[in-house]
């Protein structure tokens, strides 16, 4: 009975700490999630939600190589948790690794529906890869599906113009620039975008 009332109390414990990462990953205190994460880590070095809230908070904080680090460890006991293989992936697109970002956030699409909280993040991050690489036609495919998730996105709606653009799609660029603009009356480069495209339609 005391052996079972001690692990309970360990699996309370661990519970109520992720708990608290989280809450302070969600509140901003990205550093303070960090430090709560390793230390959960240190105590049990398989919890996979020690790993999760870890890496969004080092994502969140720019420690872009560090959540790489924590990511690709957590990936080894957990391979196919969408929640890694998806800051995985964005962990390397912001250290410029395109190709295996865009791999692990095609994975990550395969494993998931089309509401899931990171699926638009991940088409949209996917879409400036493509731009990255002038796969312009693919850009707009990604950022297509990026807006149509969440349509509030301004800033989603200039890169799906942009792209839009740069394949000389002038007329569906102006829809997507003005598109911004309902969202974001005052957005220089939807503005600009605009001006741009309306002097390339015949």
């Amino acid at each position: 009975m005391y052996t079972f009332l001690l692990l309970s109390f360990r699996f309370d414990a661990q519970a109520q700490n992720s708990n608290d990462a989280l809450k302070e990953y969600n509140a901003g205190n990205y550093q303070t999630a960090v430090s709560i994460c390793e230390e959960e880590i240190r105590r049990n070095d398989t919890n996979i939600d020690s790993y999760v809230v870890l890496c969004w908070s080092l994502v969140a904080n720019k420690q872009y190589s560090e959540a790489e680090f924590w990511a690709s460890r957590a990936k080894k006991i957990s391979q196919y948790d969408h929640r890694v293989i998806e800051v995985l992936a964005e962990a390397k697109y912001y250290q410029g690794k395109n190709n295996d970002a865009l791999a692990l956030f095609q994975e990550y699409l395969s494993l998931v529906p089309l509401n899931a909280d990171r699926a638009g993040t991940a088409f949209y991050l996917m879409g400036e890869i493509f731009i990255r690489q002038a796969k312009f036609e693919h850009a707009d495919i990604a950022l297509t599906q990026a807006v149509k998730i969440e349509p509030l996105r301004s800033a989603w709606w200039v890169r799906l113009a942009y792209a839009r653009e740069m394949t000389r799609g002038y007329a569906k660029a102006l829809l997507a620039y003005e598109q911004a603009l309902s969202l974001s009356p005052f957005l220089e480069d939807a503005v600009n975008g605009r001006e741009r495209v309306k002097k390339l339609i015949r």
